[in-house]
C-alpha cells in the first residue's frame, strides 16, 4: 500500500503532526498528515488532495519537496516537506495536532512507519 504524506514546516521550524482519531487503526497515535494513493493517482497530487480533505489547506504541488520514505510491510510511505500552503490547518480528520520541533516530536507515540522519517528529519537539522 502506497502513502504519502506531508512534514509541514512553519517558519520557526516547527513540524506538524496529527493524531489518529481513536477508533482507528492505530488510534491515538500521532503521524505525519497524509493518505492513501489512489489507483492511477501521482503521489504528489494525492498529497494534495489528502491536505484539502484532512487539514482544509491548500497546496500546490511545486511547493512539495520529496524527502524521504519508509517501510512497514505492507506499507510504504513517502515523505515530503513543505513550507508554503494556503489555510490554516484544522483537525478535520484527526483528534488533534500539534506543532513542534522533530526533537519534541519524536517523544510522542506513534506508528512505527513514522518514526525513522521523524528521525530523519531531527537529523536534517530541525526539518532542514
Amino acid at each position: 500500500m502506497l502513502v504519502v504524506a506531508v512534514a509541514l514546516i512553519d517558519e520557526n521550524g516547527h513540524c506538524l503532526m496529527q493524531q489518529r482519531p481513536a477508533d482507528k487503526r492505530h488510534g491515538g497515535l500521532w503521524e505525519f498528515p497524509g493518505g492513501k494513493v489512489e489507483a492511477g493517482e501521482h503521489p504528489a497530487a494525492a498529497l494534495v488532495r489528502e491536505l484539502r480533505e484532512e487539514l482544509a489547506i491548500g497546496v500546490a504541488q511545486e511547493d512539495l519537496e520529496p524527502f524521504g520514505f519508509a517501510t512497514d510491510m505492507p506499507v510504504i510511505m513517502l515523505l515530503y516537506r513543505c513550507r508554503v500552503w494556503r489555510g490554516v490547518p484544522q483537525p478535520l480528520a484527526a483528534q488533534a495536532l500539534r506543532w513542534a520541533s522533530p526533537a519534541a516530536l519524536a517523544a510522542l507515540p506513534m506508528p512505527p512507519v513514522d518514526v525513522p522519517l521523524l528521525a530523519a528529519l531531527a537529523a536534517a537539522g530541525q526539518a532542514g
